[in-house]
């Protein structure tokens, strides 16, 4: 895949027993999907609070609210990553 092709996640800080800081356990279902459908990724943080968002091909494909993905976990069993992924399929 050329850099065309990188799917990056962009991702901010959210509140957590009263800190609030860029954490990325609630990543990790995102990117195993990305990883296992073939995608290359990386992540990055930014300022927007609670927000994960896909870019792809220059564009934002994807956002949610970071607290509502799963904590951990593979992605297979939430459905946000499921339909992660299927954007970024879809974007082709």
């Amino acid at each position: 895949m050329s850099e065309e092709e990188l799917v990056t996640v962009l991702y901010g800080p959210y509140e957590s027993c009263g800190l609030v800081q860029h954490r990325t356990y609630r990543l990790q279902g995102i990117q195993a999907a990305l990883t296992a459908r073939g995608y290359m990724h990386m992540i990055q943080e930014t300022h927007e609070w609670n927000r994960v968002e896909l870019l792809f091909r220059g564009r934002i494909v994807f956002t949610c609210d970071i607290r509502e993905l799963e904590f951990g976990g593979d992605g297979q069993l939430d459905p946000l990553c499921k339909e992660a992924v299927l954007a970024v399929d879809e974007a082709f």
